[in-house]
């Protein structure tokens, strides 16, 4: 965009000569500063309106250029041009000041929400004890940076507890919402020694969110998610979902997803059935893999309107560690989807390695 300009005189220029007399073409420098404003400030639209009202005189007094004797330099339909490209130059002048003023405003914005979402989604430790972890985030419009997906690891007294987790609906209130189920788990992780009492802590605590936030949608407000609590000697994992997409469990000879059926209410909306959360227990042995995810994923369309084959890809991937796995992902979601995601994403992939060593390095195609 910053050679259009140049681009577009050059043309002028080659055209020039080869037209016949009565079309001159020349006369199309008077768009000149409104392309010069589509990717350069006021100053060197200004510029370029002095430079087009230059050129114009010259071609107008080049016989060999414009076909025309020098006499036709103030002619009346060259001097209009002087005056339209001048004016024209006006109003490009100030339609680059105003582009200029509002991506530096938009530069501002997305740096504000840069920093908001490292607050709201810091990035997790690669390592937490003898547990290898990943993140990933990908917001569907590509101006996004922040939305109602979640994931969040936090270590503790009775092991790495691990929650993702999909707010409904979009815009502030679904991040306001995300801040403050994640507040409320990474305060409760430390505190809960039972998993079903953290999802009903964190349940309690959306509800009364909620609650002070008031409005029609009060009932409306939920999160789904999944609570998964990793103890650092048992080769076992706990999971409390709370109508989300089930975590997978990727083995070196199976790739599975962990549903029992007994999946509870989405949170602010458990307080509608009144009963307890079901934990579920499955092995966790060295050099099994877990990934949580938001529906997002799965939901991914091609062009042909089929959703994204998720279990069928990781079958495929099983033998990657967490941070090739996800890049994989990443990648072949932009691929499957033409680079069209229909929602947001968050994946979180957990390793516990085969042996007290740490892993291989990732692979060079990873």
């Amino acid at each position: 965009m910053r050679w259009l300009p140049v681009l577009y005189v050059a043309g002028l220029l080659v055209l020039e000569p080869v037209t016949p007399v009565e079309w001159p073409v020349s006369f199309v420098l008077i768009a000149l500063p409104l392309v010069t404003a589509f990717a350069h400030g006021p100053a060197v639209v200004a510029g370029a309106t002095a430079f087009a009202v230059l050129m114009l005189g010259i071609l107008a007094g080049t016989p060999c250029c414009a076909g025309r004797p020098v006499g036709y330099l103030w002619e009346r339909y060259y001097v209009a041009a002087y005056v339209c490209t001048a004016l024209v130059g006006i109003l490009g002048t100030i339609l680059a000041a105003h582009r200029v003023h509002r991506e530096r405003t938009l530069a501002d914005v997305r740096f504000v929400a840069d920093i908001a979402q490292r607050v709201l989604l810091r990035p997790v430790p690669h390592r937490i004890g003898d547990l290898l972890l990943e993140s990933l985030y990908l917001a569907a419009a590509a101006e996004a940076r922040i939305g109602g997906d979640l994931y969040e690891a936090v270590p503790t007294s009775y092991g790495v507890r691990l929650l993702i987790g999909d707010v409904r609906g979009k815009g502030l209130l679904a991040v306001e919402t995300a801040a403050a189920l994640l507040g409320a788990f990474r305060e409760a992780a430390h505190d809960e020694p039972a998993l079903p009492d953290l999802a009903d802590r964190v349940e309690r605590s959306m509800s009364r969110r909620a609650t002070q936030l008031g409005g029609s949608e009060v009932g409306e407000r939920f999160v789904t998610a999944v609570f998964v609590e990793v103890p650092m000697e048992p080769t076992l994992i706990r999971v409390v979902n709370c109508g989300h997409p089930p975590p997978i469990l990727i083995r070196s000879d199976e790739v599975r997803e962990l549903d029992s059926g007994r999946s509870a209410p989405p949170l602010n909306l458990g307080m509608l059935l009144g009963e307890p959360y079901h934990v579920d227990t499955y092995d966790f042995r060295p050099g099994d893999q877990l990934l949580l995810y938001t529906d997002g994923v799965t939901e991914t369309r091609d062009a042909g309107g089929s959703f994204y084959p998720l279990l069928q890809r990781l079958r495929s991937w099983r033998s990657l560690p967490p941070r090739d796995l996800l890049e994989r992902l990443h990648r072949d979601l932009l691929d499957y989807s033409g680079d069209r995601l229909q929602d947001d994403i968050a994946a979180l992939a957990v390793r516990r390695p085969a042996d007290d060593s740490t892993e291989p390095p990732p692979s060079p195609t990873g």
